[in-house]
């Protein structure tokens, strides 16, 4: 469970729905349908539904419970109730007492967190829960649960005396120098509106307080039918949820005299608003500028066609501003702009970077200039015509996968459509006005956009530092005076220079396929190479439009000497800024406008290869680019620069961050201080050379014949053979047969405790993290994983359910083959400083336990069906599937241990998992890192 409040730095600009409905031509003044296939109504109780099928992942359903009551609503004696109520409903209902929902949703295989979960917002609080529909009385069973939600939350005393804790757990981890900044913002951002003093963690002294009544009191008042929507989304007969609908709803009662339910808006004002702050322990500087106005609801084709204007409005600014990252000595870390939804009934254009320490008003001055410089100039038509094709592109994909998208995603937009009327016309509908539209619209439409955003009213600045010697505030005078001359400076056009030839000017001559050898139960086909690699394809049907690539070689940064090892991280990293052929950084890009195709060259401590993913359209882009990226990366010594400039800035404050010095402290001592595990620093960044860079890159990519290429997606085998010929069998195959080796990276030995004494707020989080040699087998693979799944739950329900003394704690962890083959487990919580040790002893007591005996069948029982259920969806994802193929070619196993896994999974029992505890938690071996306040 969780909080989402407004994002105030980051806004994304969101295409609306994805769904069907048939249209040749529109008019501009056609209103916007709702997508026929999904059912819409409402009870007479005032509650909506919305139904929809959906066959993504197959035998699933997500179901949501919005309601429209969120912290905005709270009374003076409720700040953070609203979330607190939230986080009830999973503390016992009519039909679940106390946490028996959790429990009786395990053993369905539905796991807490990624399938049932739940946030808070500023309006709004909503219920999320994935379940299988192969069980009809489990679907049944999940119309309770939702039912229950909405209308039978018990709230008994004592659960809501322990859900305290946990409900003040989650405030101390958000707290820290970003809280504290933006708290000091928040009036300012949230001018004379309610949403300035209600934001849903709440106050502490409220949530440590609040008497019962107050909690059940926003339930009452505010959990009401008519402010509620159930969503369905999934693999089910729609006919037989509507009638579940009815069945489970249509009896919940309104209150006799309800209370109004104030929308709330935020208050305009004519001046500039400037909020500055400061924080010793904030890592960087950032500024953004917000430029707030009434929401434009979209209601018809014409507002809808405003819409794509506004998209192609946000997507060449960015570019022009990724440009100027690209710049030696840029004057920001990092940028964009966006347009979108803000709170209430407001929406709002931002601009926002991250700056250097020492130039704040330069790296605003930078962002806030590419931004007027639109207004002043336009964008060019070169831009435009660029742009225009890769949405248009990006639309085409939506459309394409419009029976493979995740029913998660149109139950997200159709709470949008509750909460904000977002249109939901359908996919089909969309594409038919990208179609029609996208040609018409002008470019200086879209320029005039800058006149309606770019306004001098409701504009706020906030500018956020580290608090320190040699770093001066800008004054509010400062901030306006920047503002000010943007508004009335002439600013130079800007020159856009496009390519004019394509990737390669001439082809490769091929190679050859030698021999090839089929994997039939995985339907894997597998390609030796006349140079040496090989190829492993895996054509799939999961998406329409997705085929995904890696490829890896035996290698890595284990081959680079000491002396040259801090430049030849960066490797790979010098070859992508510096773009490949004739193509610097940014005009690859351009070069790429219309393409859906991207790769990068990555570099690990054992391998290097690519990473990677294109649509079945530009698939021989893709090869053109990892034919490039082998053959001749570029030189950029501009971009390069820019790069560790900006770098160097983002470290400028780092070791004050309390979890910064706490992440350093873990690497370095697990890695026992090596050379090669160091924090980066900017001394070290210093010593960087581009020329020891590039040449240990050209080294590791010269020769192909260790590599594997691997493919999985939507292609047919022998359609992808001549481009395999064509570029990558005509790669240079030297047949040095590379093997990496040991850099000495080992864990420390014996019991180690550190604490790092950090930060001013009254919060610790913890690390206690067990390694130690592996005999590395399918089966104690399994067996660990199966471990690790238990002591999840059994952790969660200690800790956080019994003692309330954490929100959350995982224990997580893999076996690795390779330099040895050894494990690492890492379980991780955050505390108050006074149940440190209570609750590490709690820990240790729990993984003693499961030492000592076998856990209950009934957990067993759980962590099967967990791993059953997630397994079948798996199975139907290209991603899940080239990950687990290359862990299996990197580690010499067979992939048809893929398919394996559910009898691994059927014969589970509790002594494998009591074993694998054994094997694996050494008392005499492990280390303890905890992170407290500074003793003051």
């Amino acid at each position: 469970m969780k909080i989402r409040l407004v994002s105030l730095f980051l806004f994304f600009s969101v295409l609306t729905p994805i769904i069907l409905f048939p249209q040749d031509q529109f008019k501009l003044s056609d209103p916007l349908r709702t997508n026929p296939n999904i059912v819409l109504h409402t009870l007479d109780n005032g509650l909506t539904y919305y139904i929809l099928t959906n066959r993504k992942p197959e035998k699933r359903a997500e179901l949501r419970l919005v309601v429209k009551a969120g912290s905005v609503l709270e009374d003076d004696d409720q700040q953070g109730l609203a979330h607190f109520v939230e986080h009830m409903a999973f503390n016992g209902t009519t039909s679940f007492p106390k946490n028996e929902l959790v429990s009786f949703l395990e053993k369905a295989g539905v796991k807490f967190g990624p399938d049932v979960n739940a946030y808070t917002s500023f309006d709004e609080t909503v219920y999320m829960l994935q379940v299988p529909t192969d069980s009809v009385a489990l679907f049944r069973k999940a119309f309770q649960i939702i039912q229950e939600w909405a209308s039978a939350v018990t709230f008994a005393d004592d659960e809501i005396d322990k859900e305290r804790g946990v409900v003040v757990e989650e405030w101390r981890l958000g707290r820290g120098a970003y809280e504290r900044i933006q708290n000091k913002h928040n009036p300012i951002i949230f001018y004379k509106s309610r949403y300035a003093d209600r934001l849903p963690i709440g106050k502490k002294d409220v949530l440590d307080t609040c008497s019962h009544e107050a909690v059940r009191r926003f339930y009452r008042e505010w959990y009401r039918p008519n402010l509620m929507a159930v969503i369905v989304v999934g693999d089910f007969d729609p006919k037989e949820v509507e009638l579940l609908i009815n069945e489970k709803f249509e009896g919940l009662k309104n209150p006799s005299s309800p209370r109004v339910r104030t929308k709330y808006t935020l208050p305009d004002h004519d001046e500039t608003l400037v909020s500055i702050a400061s924080d010793a322990e904030l890592p960087s500087a950032t500024v953004n500028v917000f430029f707030k106005r009434p929401e434009e609801k979209e209601k018809t084709a014409g507002d809808y066609v405003k819409d794509i204007s506004g998209n192609l409005y946000d997507e060449m600014l960015n570019e022009r501003i990724g440009e100027r990252l690209q710049q030696s000595n840029p004057p920001f870390i990092y940028g964009w702009s966006g347009d979108s939804h803000f709170v209430g009934d407001r929406q709002a254009y931002g601009l926002y970077a991250g700056v250097k320490e020492n130039s704040i008003l330069d790296g605003l001055d930078a962002i806030v200039t590419e931004a007027f410089r639109v207004k002043d100039h336009g964008f060019t038509a070169t831009e435009f015509e660029r742009v225009k094709k890769n949405v248009m592109r990006g639309m085409e994909q939506s459309y394409l996968e419009r029976d493979k998208t995740e029913s998660g995603a149109y139950a997200s937009e159709i709470i949008r459509n509750f909460l904000q009327e977002e249109p939901m016309p359908g996919i089909e509908t969309e594409y038919s006005l990208y179609k029609q539209f996208l040609p018409t619209i002008t470019l200086d439409e879209v320029n005039r956009l800058s006149s309606l955003r770019l306004t001098a009213t409701n504009r706020v600045a906030t500018v956020s530092a580290p608090k320190k010697e040699g770093v001066t505030l800008p004054t509010q005078a400062d901030v306006l005076a920047v503002l000010s001359s943007a508004v009335n400076k002439k600013f130079d056009a800007y020159v856009d220079w496009v390519p004019t030839k394509g990737l390669m000017t001439s082809l490769p001559k091929p190679g050859s396929i030698l021999y090839e050898h089929t994997i039939s139960s995985v339907d894997i086909t597998e390609w030796k190479l006349s140079n040496g690699a090989t190829v492993v394809l895996k054509p799939t049907d999961f998406k329409n439009d997705e085929i995904l690539f890696s490829a890896f070689a035996n290698g890595g940064l284990s081959l680079s000497p000491n002396q040259e090892y801090l430049s030849s991280r960066w490797a790979t990293t010098a070859a992508s800024v510096g773009g490949a052929g004739d193509f610097d950084a940014v005009s690859l890009q351009k070069a790429l406008a219309g393409k859906i195709v991207r790769v990068s060259p990555t570099l690990n401590e054992l391998t290097e290869g690519f990473d990677g993913g294109v649509t079945p359209e530009d698939l021989e882009t893709l090869f053109q680019l990892t034919y490039l990226y082998f053959t001749s990366p570029r030189r950029d010594s501009s971009a390069f620069s820019a790069l560790l400039s900006r770098q160097r800035a983002s470290l400028q404050n780092r070791s004050a961050s309390p979890e910064g010095a706490f992440n350093d402290t873990i690497q370095v001592t697990m890695a026992q201080y090596h050379y090669r595990v160091r924090p980066l620093t900017a001394a070290m960044l210093d010593s960087i050379n581009l020329d020891t860079a590039l040449r240990f890159y050209k080294d590791r990519f010269a020769d192909a014949s260790g590599f594997t290429f691997l493919f999985v997606g939507s292609f047919q085998t022998e359609k992808i053979r001549p481009l395999v010929e064509q570029y990558l069998a005509s790669l240079p195959g030297l047949h040095q047969k590379e093997m990496w080796k040991d850099p000495g990276i080992m864990p420390p030995k014996g019991v180690i405790s550190k604490e790092v004494l950090r930060g001013i707020e009254p919060k610790s989080i913890v690390r206690m993290i067990f390694t130690g040699p592996f005999d590395w087998t399918r089966q104690n693979r399994y067996d660990f994983e199966s471990m690790l799944e238990f002591l999840n739950i059994k952790l969660r329900e200690v800790m956080r359910e019994d003692k309330s003394g954490v929100y959350g704690v995982g224990a997580s962890g893999a076996p690795t083959r390779r330099p040895r083959s050894e494990y690492r487990i890492t379980i991780s919580f955050g505390c108050s400083p006074d149940r440190v040790d209570e609750l590490v002893t709690t820990a240790l007591q729990e993984i003693d336990s499961l030492k000592i005996a076998p856990p209950s069948d009934n957990y067993i029982a759980k962590v099967r069906e967990i791993q059953r259920r997630q397994h079948e969806v798996n199975l139907k994802e290209n991603r899940y599937w080239i990950s687990n193929l290359e862990r299996s070619y990197v580690n010499g196993s067979s992939p048809e241990v893929i398919l394996k896994y559910p009898q691994l999974i059927d014969s589970l029992t509790a002594a494998d998992v009591h074993h694998a505890a054994m094997k694996y938690f050494d008392p005499s071996n492990y280390v303890k890192i905890v992170l407290k306040p500074e003793k003051r």
